[in-house]
């Protein structure tokens, strides 16, 4: 079977958010649709491996900010990279709370919902959940996976249910290749080649050192 087939799909970019305890914590997800209109509910596909899928077990509650092709690509990199265990990924991020969760503020638009109902397989659960508020930010464009992957130019994380592993290259490809990032997979494309930026270089999605990024 071709996996390529299913980047024809539609995903948008979203960041899931719940409570640990009493603390924030989330994470990136792609899939997420609308199953009613009234009452409003949403599908949300959430690996077994994440840290949020244990905290909206334990919460029964998750809030979802819709990225926009205006958002920071390092919130991208901030909630999906790393792991909410043993990282904050709130620090430094402007946020609302909304109905007790927290929402970003750099999103086009966003859902609280409480879990009606959820479903698992032998990798994620999908959650239902019935929307209880939801708003528009805004007027920028939701940031499509497309346009995540064709001009952003980054990937799924691994526990994403879209995640496709790229295959090797062949040598003669590699010859005339480009720099990526080794977490999240952004490629350099910019004017000054990638060996003379300065070593205060960080990758604008996930913010990490020019030491990560190797030739692709």
């Amino acid at each position: 079977m071709n996996k390529n087939v299913f980047r024809n799909l539609s995903y948008g970019v979203y960041v899931v958010s719940t409570l640990d305890g009493k603390r924030n914590t989330g994470c990136v997800a792609n899939s997420i649709m609308q199953i009613t209109s009234s009452p409003a509910s949403v599908a949300v596909s959430m690996n077994h491996d994440n840290y949020t899928n244990s905290c909206i077990q334990n919460t029964g509650k998750f809030a979802v900010s819709i990225l926009s092709e205006l958002s920071a690509p390092s919130l991208i990199g901030q909630f999906g990279f790393q792991s909410g265990k043993d990282t904050d990924k709130f620090d430094g991020i402007d946020f609302s709370v909304r109905e007790g969760l927290p929402v970003l503020n750099d999103c086009c638009g966003y859902l609280v919902c409480k879990v009606i109902d959820k479903m698992e397989t032998s990798s994620h659960t999908v959650f239902l959940g019935e929307v209880i508020d939801g708003d528009t930010i805004g007027g920028a464009p939701a940031m499509t996976y497309a346009y995540y992957h064709n001009v952003v130019k980054g990937k799924s994380p691994k526990n994403a249910p879209t995640y496709i592993a790229e295959e090797d290259r062949s040598a003669k490809d590699k010859t005339a290749s480009k720099w990526a990032c080794q977490i999240c997979g952004y490629v350099y494309e910019g004017e000054v080649p990638f060996e003379e930026l300065p070593d205060t270089f960080v990758c604008p999605v996930c913010r990490q050192s020019k030491d990560k990024f190797a030739q692709k």
